[in-house]
């Protein structure tokens, strides 16, 4: 009997500072989909970019030390339409045996290199339908500086801002130091423009601390972005689901220990496996109705903006008294999945994977109806004139 089954890819690891985390995410994938549904295949890119597939890789045993407690499978990935964007055991003669089809890839690498439209790039090439954003709307979510630029040409309220390039970092400091102070004042944020997890982020209250920040940041992307720092706020997240008929979650209050949320603080607090679930967290928001609509409805604005698909969390800054409110981010897949927002929304983590996938061949269906190529007579026309000349 023909296994009727969907065969569900879910790549993880990867080629960013993230890597930790993104095991944390595709853990949380295999303990939460339903196998009676899906045959689900695990692959693990390495640091160094290799790709591995196979059954243990599901452990987190397995990466301890970020060692392979056992020898998995090498592939390759074979980013052609012929192909269908199989997996082929490394080798020649993986080439022609031994493939691994499957029927929808699930991107759960974070930040550069998966969740930045890279890896969304390599699934277009070879035609494969994925869950979450396609090639722009990733890259944008990765970059805090585009991203602003759209946010505020939607109408969604952004912190004053500057954004600068390392190299000019490096030959200028301090006229980028006097500007800053100049437009921004202090307290201020640093960020790298592509980073995730809170890595490389950090704060300044006075010109001393902010160089060090940038030095520390500068390490991280080759672009910065200065944020205006905002005094007596609170951080309200939101997520929003769906391609075309869209679906907004509860809104969230993260429960911060220090001045930024770190890494710590997201992904070590409550266990190895919870990663952002083990957030402290208020869940609804403590937040009246009317300022809640104002964040769901800008969520779905920064959403659209993007040209977003799949799931993405929106990050805001607000001021429960006054009523005002400032976008920080939007998070695409994978994000942090957001599960536990739609958990209380009533969708529960196995449902939620379920509408991802679903929504993955909705977008790769509704791609393959475009047309991408147009037949002309240019080469004709263009061989004839050199003929005549």
């Amino acid at each position: 009997m023909k296994n009727s089954k969907i065969k569900v890819a879910v790549i993880f690891g990867g080629r960013s500072v993230e890597h930790e985390v993104s095991i944390v995410t595709a853990m949380q994938i295999f303990a939460s989909i339903d196998r009676e549904k899906y045959d689900v295949i695990p692959v693990y890119i390495n640091k160094s970019g290799r790709w591995f597939a196979g059954e243990r890789l599901e452990k987190v045993e397995n990466f301890k030390n970020l060692k392979l407690g056992t020898k998995a499978p090498e592939y390759v990935f074979q980013a052609s339409t012929k192909t269908g964007g199989s997996l082929a055991p490394a080798g020649a003669a993986g080439y022609f045996s031994g493939k691994i089809r499957p029927d929808i890839y699930f991107p759960a690498i974070h930040g550069t290199f998966g969740e930045d439209g890279t890896l969304q790039g390599l699934f277009e090439m070879a035609g494969v339908p994925y869950t979450g954003c396609g090639v722009a709307a990733s890259a944008i979510g990765m970059d805090k500086i585009i991203q602003k630029a759209i946010f505020k040409n939607a109408g969604v309220p952004v912190v004053n801002y500057l954004g600068f390039l390392k190299s000019e970092w490096e030959n200028g400091r301090g006229e980028i130091l006097k500007n800053i102070e100049s437009r921004l004042g202090f307290p201020v944020y640093v960020k790298p423009a592509n980073s995730g997890s809170s890595v490389g982020i950090g704060k300044a209250d006075n010109v001393s601390e902010l160089g060090k920040a940038i030095d520390v940041a500068v390490n991280f992307d080759g672009r910065i972005v200065i944020e205006e720092g905002k005094e007596n706020i609170v951080e309200i997240n939101c997520s929003v689901l769906g391609n075309e008929d869209l679906k907004v979650s509860v809104c969230e209050q993260p429960i911060k220990h220090r001045d930024v949320l770190t890494y710590e603080d997201k992904y070590l607090k409550g266990g190895k496996t919870k990663g952002m679930a083990g957030l402290s967290r208020l869940v609804p928001a403590p937040i009246n109705e009317a300022l809640t609509a104002q964040i769901q409805s800008a969520s779905l604005a920064a959403f659209k903006s993007i040209g977003a698909s799949g799931l993405a969390r929106v990050d805001f800054m607000a001021r429960p008294e006054s009523g005002e409110f400032w976008i920080t981010e939007i998070n695409t897949l994978p994000g942090s999945l957001a599960f536990y927002l739609w958990e209380k929304s009533g969708l529960d983590f196995p449902e939620l994977l379920d509408k991802l996938i679903e929504l993955g061949f909705e977008r790769h269906k509704n791609r393959k109806a475009l047309m991408f190529s147009y037949d002309s007579e240019l080469i004709s026309k263009t061989a004839a004139e050199n003929a005549k000349s």
